[in-house]
């Protein structure tokens, strides 16, 4: 049998701020097997996209009403915790609707959900902890890992974080080769960005200032971002076709764009000033992230049969994959974390895991691995195949390098979003992970 709950915390220190939870208990022993928080990105978007395209133990289908049981479900071995935030974010919601926040604020109000939640389940407290997400939970997951190890009272064990935001940079710098060597950027191109944006073998492509370097990576987002690649997994198609990164649909503004790359150069800094400006002159503003179809997921969680069903409040909003409203107002306050992880690795007792499909363009592969080599931790095992077993017999799941408390692995063939792109080799990493086994 599955259990499953909606949990709704009131913040202590934030009296007005309501948070939506989803714990759904583990298959095996939830009173012993592990308690797993999982956040999603954007910054801005919602967890229940985890639980309800990812690894939920129901996935929903393209009607927006079915729900299928996913063998490969992340709870068959623990209980996982699926939290919205900020505040603004799918049903979380405050009472003043002011849903202006920041990386601080939010690691904090996080840290503030988890004590409650615990407070409600206090039978929850004596199990392993384990802190995980993806993508802009590069950012979430390290910061509010630092609040946690500092607290005795919660049993922190590990964290993971999957095509995580670790560095605007090293990601910057790295999705430019993985674009070349991918075939997308053609000779040309990427001889006048050697020119320009290179000086005795090293490259800077986060906040170079020659103007020449800044008109050649305006060309790489242009194919990256607007040419109708799917950046979260570069060998799918896009659900639905080619859209462009901005469109009025039905007197919507609909913005396809989460605004995490290249975020120091003047034509990105000028285009979110225009989406800003887009915003405020309209009343219905919805962010999409590109390539992706959330259809299901809302139609689904926004039937009213369902939100009874789950006593969501009538205080809170219409539930959409991602908020456009928490998203363009947001305060990216650190660009990288490095000092979070090194935080961690220096308690020695953690387990960290950084993971990510190689053919995501969002947060690539190549430049999580420069962050992990960044932190220069003792090698303990040389880069490696690691290896799965499915239907076919044994396959080859990606390569992993694994230091002193921390291993950097990949997942061959899969984006952004490694769970549903490759849920059996995803299973088996988490197992791996949580129970502490060899990758």
């Amino acid at each position: 049998m599955i259990v499953g709950s909606s949990v709704t915390l009131s913040l202590p220190a934030e009296g007005d701020q309501v948070r939506q939870t989803w714990l759904v208990e583990s298959q095996q022993n939830p009173s012993s097997d592990p308690l797993v928080l999982w956040l999603n990105g954007g910054p801005g978007c919602s967890s229940l996209d985890g639980l309800l395209t990812e690894h939920g133990p129901f996935l929903i289908q393209d009607d927006g009403v079915t729900l299928q049981y996913n063998p490969y479900s992340w709870n068959k071995i623990a209980n996982m915790l699926y939290l919205e935030s900020p505040a603004g974010v799918g049903f979380s919601y405050s009472d003043d609707q002011k849903y202006v926040t920041n990386d601080t604020e939010v690691s904090m109000n996080n840290y503030l959900a988890l004590k409650e939640f615990f407070r409600l389940f206090p039978e929850f407290s004596r199990n392993e902890l384990f802190l995980t997400g993806e993508s802009y939970g590069g950012i979430y997951i390290p910061t509010l890992a630092e609040r946690v190890m500092e607290d005795a009272s919660l049993n922190l064990q590990g964290v993971a974080v999957g095509n995580g935001m670790s560095s605007y940079e090293l990601n910057d710098n790295s999705l430019v080769f993985f674009a070349y060597y991918h075939g997308l950027l053609g000779s040309r191109l990427w001889s006048e960005l050697q020119t320009f944006c290179c000086s005795d073998g090293k490259c800077n492509f986060y906040n170079n200032q020659n103007q020449n370097c800044t008109t050649s990576l305006s060309e790489v987002q242009d194919i990256v971002y607007s040419s109708g690649l799917n950046m979260y997994n570069l060998y799918a198609p896009c659900p639905g076709g080619v859209r462009e990164r901005v469109s009025i649909e039905r007197g919507e503004l609909v913005i396809r764009d989460l605004g995490n790359s290249f975020i120091n150069h003047q034509w990105t800094q000028l285009w979110n000033q225009k989406l800003r400006g887009l915003a405020s002159l309209h009343l219905s503003v919805r962010l999409d992230p590109p390539c992706t179809n959330s259809t299901p997921s809302s139609l689904y969680l926004n039937n009213p049969y369902v939100r009874a069903a789950l006593h969501i409040s009538p205080k809170a909003l219409d539930w959409v994959i991602c908020s456009s409203e928490v998203n363009l107002n947001y305060g990216r306050l650190y660009l990288d974390v490095r000092k979070q992880y090194l935080k961690l690795l220096t308690a020695l007792k953690y387990r960290v895991l950084v993971y990510n499909g190689d053919v995501d363009m969002a947060c690539n592969f190549m430049g999580d691995e420069w962050f992990v080599e960044s932190l220069h931790q003792q090698v303990e095992v040389q880069r490696r195949p690691w290896l799965y077993d499915d239907d076919d017999g044994r396959q080859v799941g990606g390569f992993v390098k694994e230091f002193d408390n921390i291993a950097f692995l990949t997942v061959k063939g899969s984006g952004h979003m490694v769970p549903s792109d490759k849920p059996v080799a995803a299973f088996a990493m988490f197992s791996r992970f949580i129970k502490r086994q060899p990758y």
